[in-house]
């Protein structure tokens, strides 16, 4: 195990925590656009991961239990008992990885654009990418990149927003954003979802390529006590393009009393 990294983090609202986990080369401002509707309902934590945004650079590599452990960090220096957890890409791997490590911390879980069940090919697809990084550098794949995240007439209307991000990812340390996009690739959750009691709020698009329908489908499968929305029209990049859908969904599952 790497060594536990103190994650920067911010903190607003009233109401039961409701911590929000990034995916790769973002950062907790990822969620700009979804809190702001959640903070009458919910304590919300939003934190960047270790190397992203103000976050300290570990001293080693690491892998997705070391971002548990940051996480768990993090609930224990705020004082918290028992979190809402939800998360984005990655971030919907490690909410889940943290519920099956430490199940009394943990009232429910959200699970944005991620992945489990992946077929051979799809494994293929994901490393292929991690390939094209490694052999043509991270700027070189941000068009793909950009293609998979976002819808075209999102990209059209918002080009700054779209900028935005690409220049995010390109200001993680290349070194991070490999690393957290391996644990990515390589990170399996089917042998272990089952195992995972509490109430899973699914949701993703319908036209996501690497966290398909498909794929959320086989984890609502898998889990004992969830729920699968899947957002019409959309790629990979939900907090933006249905920041208030997703914030009413994640409400009213919390709200419907499953989680109590």
């Amino acid at each position: 195990m790497a060594e536990v990294v103190d994650c920067a983090y911010s903190i607003e609202g009233n109401g039961e925590p409701l911590v929000l986990i990034h995916g790769i080369g973002a950062a907790r401002d990822a969620w700009r656009f979804i809190a702001p509707y959640l903070h009458d309902y919910f304590t919300v934590v939003t934190y960047d991961l270790r190397g992203h945004g103000e976050s300290p650079l570990p001293k080693s590599g690491f892998g997705l239990d070391d971002l548990v452990e940051d996480l768990e960090r993090l609930r224990d220096s705020l004082g918290l008992e028992r979190l809402h957890l939800a998360g984005h890409s990655l971030g919907g791997m490690i909410g889940p990885r943290y519920a099956l490590k430490f199940p009394e911390r943990v009232f429910s879980l959200g699970l944005y654009s991620t992945a489990a069940g992946r077929s051979e090919d799809d494994r293929a697809r994901v490393w292929a990418i991690v390939e094209e990084m490694e052999q043509k550098g991270i700027k070189r794949v941000l068009e793909n990149l950009t293609n998979r995240w976002f819808t075209k007439k999102f990209v059209s209307q918002n080009p700054d927003i779209v900028e935005r991000r690409l220049k995010q990812v390109m200001t993680t340390d290349p070194d991070i954003f490999m690393d957290v996009f391996r644990i990515y690739a390589e990170t399996e959750m089917m042998p272990w979802l089952h195992k995972i009691s509490h109430p899973t709020l699914i949701m993703t698009g319908e036209f996501d390529g690497g966290c398909s329908p498909r794929l959320n489908r086989l984890i609502d499968a898998a889990m004992p006590n969830s729920k699968l929305i899947v957002l019409a029209g959309l790629k990979h990049s939900i907090l933006v393009e249905a920041a208030e859908t997703i914030a009413r969904e994640q409400i009213a599952f919390v709200k419907s009393g499953v989680c109590s």
